[in-house]
């Protein structure tokens, strides 16, 4: 399998598991944080709930549009750049032909080899430009149809997380105690999301899951906190 198809099929299942642990991620941590919060100030659920709901969907629309226009970014960086490459390869020739001629030399390719290598590459305008924007330029081209999936799989992921530092307080009249509901919830949620998103990563499963788990606590408890000390203030 050449490494256009290998991109190709594994490109888009990586970046949508990129989006959906980026909106998870906030979706933990940021609703759990305010639900706390308001708890450190209220006693009925019901206010828990509502201020909740309102952060997810205000939430959720954030972080989609944010995804939408990263996606879109990124594509319409790769056009700039590409529109540059073509303009170069038809003003400044030999420069591009050196230029590739050096990439190659960098990974090992020489002479009389190197010659017939730079002439096959730079016969063909558009498979020269694809080969300077990859290796010379460190940039894949990007899926225009991108964005759309970018922004659901965001703002999903961010409903997806806080559902589970709010569903205690839907089922839990007294917010105190949906609260302890609420810390066992996420605190499970952040554990086994952690380990997930390690794995993604590639990194340690076991530091991955406390370092999230220990984010999430970090923001919920400083949140908690200074509503209790407001509330108490006023």
């Amino acid at each position: 399998m050449n490494q256009a198809a290998e991109s190709e099929r594994h490109g888009p299942s990586t970046q949508s598991i990129r989006d959906l642990v980026l909106g998870m991620a906030d979706g933990l941590t940021v609703p759990f944080a305010l639900a706390a919060g308001v708890t450190g100030a209220v006693a009925a659920s019901g206010l828990v709930v509502t201020a909740g709901l309102a952060e997810i969907v205000a939430g959720a629309i954030s972080m989609g549009l944010g995804g939408y226009l990263a996606a879109r970014t990124d594509v319409a960086h790769y056009a700039k750049e590409y529109a540059r490459e073509i303009r170069e390869t038809h003003e400044v020739p030999s420069e591009e032909r050196a230029e590739v001629a050096q990439i190659l030399h960098g990974y090992g390719v020489r002479e009389p080899v190197l010659t017939r290598v730079v002439n096959e590459i730079t016969g063909d305008r558009e498979q020269w430009v694809e080969f300077m924007m990859r290796n010379e330029l460190g940039l894949e081209r990007p899926d225009e149809r991108a964005a759309p999936r970018s922004a659901a799989l965001v703002g999903g992921g961010y409903v997806l997380g806080g559902i589970f530092p709010l569903a205690p307080y839907v089922f839990i009249p007294n917010a105190q105690q949906a609260l302890l509901w609420s810390i066992v919830f996420t605190t499970f949620a952040l554990l086994v999301f952690g380990a997930v998103r390690a794995r993604v990563l590639a990194t340690p499963v076991f530091m991955g899951a406390l370092q999230t788990w220990f984010i999430g606590a970090l923001a919920a408890g400083a949140a908690y906190g200074l509503a209790r000390l407001i509330g108490h203030a006023m």
